[in-house]
C-alpha cells in the first residue's frame, strides 16, 4: 500500500503523485517542496472576486488561451499550487482534467488569504517564476481592493512589478485588457 492510500507521511515527502492519489474529497492540498499544506477554505469575499475576475478575464480571452479557477498547477514533482485564477494555454485545457503544468500557464492569480499572507505574497511568486509562469497577479483585499501585476525576467526567474491598480486593471500582456476593479467587488464590501 503506498503511503498516499494508507495515510502516512512518504518517508521522503509527498510527491504529486502521491496527491493526486488521495481521493477526491474537496479539501485544497498543496505541496511545497515534498510537506502537503491543507489550504483552508476561501473566504466569501475571497471567492466572489476569484469568481468575478475569472468572469472578467473570460470575457476578452483569445481563443487559444483558456481562464479557470482553483485548478492544480504541477510546479515539479514535489511542488503544486492551487492559483485562485490562472489562464493557461486552450491546448491544455482540452488535454488535461483540472490540472496543469506549470510551462502551460500563461497567468496565475492569488488573492492574499488571513492566515496565509506570507505564502501568497512571497513563496508562491517565488516558486511561480522558478517555474517559468509569464505573468503573475497578486490581489490584496484589505483596505479595498489593490491588483499588482508582475512580468518574468527569465534571466533571474523572479518576477519584476509591472503595475499596481485601484481603479482599472489596463494590461497589454498576457494580452491586452482593460477591467474596472469596482467588476471585481462583492456587493457591499
Amino acid at each position: 500500500m503506498t503511503a498516499a492510500l494508507s495515510g502516512l507521511p512518504p518517508v521522503d515527502g509527498w510527491t504529486v503523485d502521491d496527491l493526486h492519489a488521495l481521493p477526491d474529497d474537496g479539501v485544497r492540498r498543496e505541496l511545497i517542496d515534498g510537506a502537503l499544506h491543507v489550504s483552508p477554505s476561501r473566504t466569501s469575499v475571497h471567492q466572489v472576486i476569484a469568481m468575478r475576475l475569472g468572469v472578467a478575464l473570460e470575457r476578452t480571452c483569445p481563443d487559444d488561451l483558456f481562464v479557470s479557477q482553483a485548478n492544480d498547477v504541477e510546479l515539479s514533482p514535489r511542488r503544486m499550487f492551487i492559483p485562485d485564477v490562472l489562464v493557461t494555454t486552450f491546448e491544455a485545457a482540452r488535454r488535461r482534467a483540472g490540472s496543469f503544468m506549470a510551462d502551460e500557464v500563461v497567468l496565475a492569480v492569488e488573492i492574499v488569504s488571513p492566515g496565509s499572507q506570507s505564502v501568497d505574497r512571497v513563496l508562491k511568486p517565488a516558486l511561480y517564476a522558478k517555474a517559468g509562469i509569464p505573468h503573475f497577479w497578486l490581489i490584496e483585499t484589505d483596505g479595498g481592493i489593490r491588483v499588482q501585476t508582475y512580468r518574468l525576467n527569465r534571466e533571474a526567474e523572479a518576477y519584476e512589478p509591472s503595475d499596481t491598480f485601484t481603479d482599472v486593471i489596463s494590461v497589454e500582456s498576457p494580452w491586452q485588457l482593460e477591467i474596472p476593479v469596482a467588476e471585481l467587488r462583492p456587493r457591499n464590501f
